[in-house]
């Protein structure tokens, strides 16, 4: 979701809303599938999480116009005298990528001689998901997005202050 080319708060702030929303819905599919001990493939379910990537070099810029930014410094050991890519900041949301990944760690392995799914020994592959850890992973992705939600609020309260000016 990409808000306006001038305000880049409002952009980094929805991407990472964005984020954090497919990272709950991933958590949600997770507890659904908690028990459920063969998925369409004839597996056990696979648990699922999300990881967030870049999806080009940060280094290589498109844009044939690249601005500086120079940070003003009373001393010049202060602060590296790096400048501060322009372009790096405005399109820092456009550059992350949520990637859906499949934990392929083995499930619990029960014996329950009776199952249909039962291997020659009676033992039956449960799935992988850990209901405590995944509520773990919903309080935090929960959190992220309460903190993007208010970055998103502050940044919006700026500029409505911006135009009162």
């Amino acid at each position: 979701m990409k808000i306006g080319d001038n305000l880049p708060g409002f952009n980094i702030s929805a991407k990472g809303l964005s984020i954090q929303r497919e990272k709950m819905n991933i958590i949600a599919e997770n507890i659904a599938n908690s028990d459920t001990i063969r998925d369409g493939s004839g597996q056990p379910y696979k648990r699922k999480f999300v990881t967030v990537e870049q999806k080009n070099d940060a280094l290589q810029f498109t844009g044939s116009q690249q601005s500086t930014i120079k940070l003003n410094t009373t001393k010049e050991d202060h602060i590296s005298s790096s400048a501060v890519l322009f372009d790096e900041v405005m399109n820092g949301a456009d550059n992350l990528n949520a990637v859906e990944n499949e934990d392929q760690s083995k499930g619990e392995v029960v014996y329950m001689p009776d199952h249909p799914y039962a291997d020659e020994n009676g033992y039956v592959e449960m799935s992988n998901v850990n209901i405590i850890t995944e509520m773990v992973e919903m309080i935090a992705a929960t959190r992220s997005y309460e903190a993007n939600l208010t970055a998103l609020n502050a940044s919006k309260q700026i500029a409505k202050d911006s135009l009162e000016i």
